[in-house]
């Protein structure tokens, strides 16, 4: 555990987002706290009675899925939920990142706490243990439908609780589940009636993908409008479209906040002041410029949509059955992924939207015919140097992919579990799709705002406004101005760099407030 993070208490109620981010993230501990230890309690007493009635329950006393019709006596049952974890730890492809893995057991142990799930105390208590001490099971790409919620994903961290399987121990290292448990002086929990399917029933790994993104694509969205500030003013845009009367008269949240950055950002640009006027023959920017804060609006009213969405989800028990506050033992559907999926493929069609317009504003710059008297690409030397034109061209290919990435994966569908499970949600799938996109609209607002710094330097001696002009001061401390062609890769690095630390929006912050 990090010493500048609290251990996260989790009990009957939901964790919160920061709490998400804290775990999976920053490597916050968590603990049991005392009303999710009477839940869990209370709750395994209704199981133990169900496991010694003479009649069969689902999974206390049955087989699981297509083989819940068969009956399974008292001596079995051990073997039984060994049997489930091991054979539903099937996952194939690559390593799951750390941080996923790690919001994906904070979830699952979030929902062992409600007491709705009929564990025992010991075993919640052991997953919680196995979160403190940093031990990451080894999760593969492949292995989910969505439904019955992530069930290889949660299997892999169930066996490792058994002690069986690999295991990332709290410095990386790939050991064996068995060797990191004794390290930690945590014992191998050998399941009892209901905990395997406790332990693997539920939306935890989308969900937990879900809140990362959010958190993510939050912080972008700032980012975007300090790009297109900069991109409006360096090209010699007007700034009267974003008007707060204008865009009240279109009254999403979304697009009035980002215009409000946007003029923010653009007060006092002498850049701007220097075509205002009747001798202005420009009527209308093009839409990749005067239609910024419809697109980026449109994203933040995407984003809150979804940030409802899992805000809910968070506060859900799956798992199935379930034991109800009045003692019942009901099967259900509540783990399939549908409303997580859903809006997890949505804010994959908004980042691919987001990182278009971005990219189409960059485009302008390099194009002599639309950059208002720039030269062509930004070259120092055109013709010797190609400046900024290669940039565009990755731009592009991110874009492209994106566009690809943004077909849902949510209305696709393949029956499973001899048809018992025959309809399931992909939402594993869309989770993973959006965090590349997640990661290509960082990239494509690295280029515009790269590009733009650029353009603002060649607009000299025309200063630009205070919000963008300490957006691209920040630029220029880790990234040269404009000169002869250099090796670019890096540069965009560093400005990738600036926009995941958050440094960008703190400059732009520093100077005009905060953003919106």
């Amino acid at each position: 555990m990090s010493e500048q993070q609290q251990a996260v208490l989790v009990g009957t109620g939901p964790v919160s987002f920061d709490e998400v981010v804290a775990v999976a993230r920053h490597s916050a501990g968590v603990e049991l706290a005392g009303d999710a230890r009477a839940a869990v309690a209370r709750s395994r007493e209704v199981i133990e009675k169900l496991a010694a009635a003479d009649l069969p329950y689902y999974g206390v006393s049955t087989g699981f899925g297509a083989l819940a019709t068969r009956h399974i006596p008292a001596v079995k049952r051990a073997a039984l939920q060994r049997s489930l974890i091991r054979s539903h730890a099937a996952g194939s492809g690559p390593e799951v990142e750390r941080e996923v893995v790690r919001a994906l057991m904070l979830l699952r142990l979030s929902t062992l706490a409600t007491g709705r799930t009929g564990v025992r105390l010991s075993t919640a208590t052991a997953y919680a243990r196995l979160l403190d001490a940093g031990i990451t099971p080894v999760v593969h790409e492949y292995g989910s439908l969505g439904c019955s919620g992530d069930l290889a994903p949660l299997a892999h961290c169930a066996l490792a609780l058994m002690g069986e399987g690999p295991v990332r121990d709290a410095s990386g290292a790939l050991v064996e589940a068995s060797t990191a448990l004794a390290a930690a002086g945590i014992e191998p929990v050998e399941l009892a009636e209901k905990e395997g399917l406790a332990l693997i029933n539920g939306t935890d790994g989308m969900l937990g993908m879900l809140v990362l993104a959010l958190h993510d694509i939050g912080a972008l969205l700032r980012v975007a409008d300090v790009a297109a500030a900069m991109s409006v003013e360096a090209l010699l845009g007007t700034d009267r479209v974003f008007a707060d009367d204008l865009q009240a008269l279109r009254p999403h949240p979304g697009q009035r906040e980002s215009a409000a950055n946007l003029r923010a950002l653009l007060a006092g640009s002498a850049v701007v002041e220097s075509h205002r006027g009747p001798d202005c023959t420009r009527v209308q920017d093009a839409y990749s410029l005067r239609c910024s804060p419809q697109v980026h609006g449109a994203v933040r009213d995407t984003v809150e949509h979804a940030s409802l969405v899992a805000s809910r989800e968070l506060a859900a028990a799956v798992d199935n059955p379930v034991v109800t506050p009045d003692g019942r033992v009901e099967s259900n559907g509540n783990f399939h992924g549908a409303p997580v999926g859903y809006v997890l493929d949505f804010l994959a069609i908004a980042a691919a939207d987001l990182a278009s317009i971005s990219e189409r504003r960059t485009d302008r710059f390099l194009d002599v015919a639309r950059n208002a008297g720039l030269p062509p690409f930004l070259a120092d030397d055109p013709g010797v140097d190609s400046g900024h034109m290669i940039a565009q061209y990755t731009q592009a290919g991110i874009v492209s992919e994106l566009k690809r990435l943004a077909v849902p994966a949510s209305v696709d569908s393949i029956p499973s579990s001899a048809m018992q499970e025959d309809h399931v949600s992909m939402g594993w799938a869309a989770a993973r799709k959006l965090r590349r996109a997640v990661d290509g609209v960082a990239r494509v607002l690295a280029v515009e705002l790269l590009t733009a710094a650029r353009a603002l330097d060649l607009r000299a001696p025309l200063t630009p406004a205070a919000g963008t002009g300490a957006v691209r001061d920040l630029i220029r401390e880790h990234v040269p101005g404009p000169g002869p062609d250099r090796h670019l890769a890096p540069e965009i690095e560093a400005v990738l760099g600036l926009v995941r630390s958050g440094a960008v929006t703190r400059a732009a912050a520093g100077a005009v407030g905060d953003l919106r």
